[in-house]
């Protein structure tokens, strides 16, 4: 694999390479992926923790990598970790709205620039598993506040008080 095809996938296509805030350029990779996966996926929930297993199985081979040709630890070009954190916040059973994609990438950005304690012990793991988990841990507490809100706030329109 040429570097510059490594290069295309740690940044997905290129949205690492953005000059400022990658972090958070990358992270529109995953809206894109997720409004794909509620388009065209028959089970949300399930499309979306298969892009996210095949995004971090290949990703996580390629963090020493991508270490290596940026000369840094945990390279900001590398933003296919915000990709798979912004899906496991977004993960749910069924496809979410437009406004629920906009809260996500907001709750999720706010967990990966805050990195909760047990995601910041996992920076600490070297290569891939260091890059990525930091932001699957992120996407966890992002999961959580966003059941929440899909539950209570943003669609409670599924939800019905006494229901026959």
């Amino acid at each position: 694999m040429g570097n510059l095809l490594r290069l295309a996938f740690v940044s997905f296509g290129f949205l690492g390479c953005s000059p400022v805030i990658p972090g958070t350029v990358g992270t529109l990779g995953g809206v894109l992926v997720a409004w794909l996966i509620g388009l065209y996926v028959g089970d949300f929930l399930v499309g979306t923790i298969v892009a996210a297993v095949v995004l971090y199985v290949i990703g996580r081979s390629l963090g020493t990598w991508a270490e290596e040709y940026a000369g840094k630890k945990d390279p900001g070009i590398f933003v296919v970790d915000e990709v798979i954190g912004y899906l496991v916040t977004i993960a749910w059973v069924d496809a979410p709205s437009y406004l629920t994609l906009v809260v996500a990438f907001f709750v999720f950005r706010f967990f990966d620039i805050v990195k909760p304690k047990l995601a910041r012990r996992m920076e600490k793991l070297g290569g891939g598993d260091g890059i990525i988990l930091d932001d699957v841990v992120s996407g966890f507490y992002g999961l959580a506040v966003m059941a929440a809100l899909r539950l209570f706030v943003l669609e409670p329109s599924s939800w019905t008080m006494g229901a026959k």
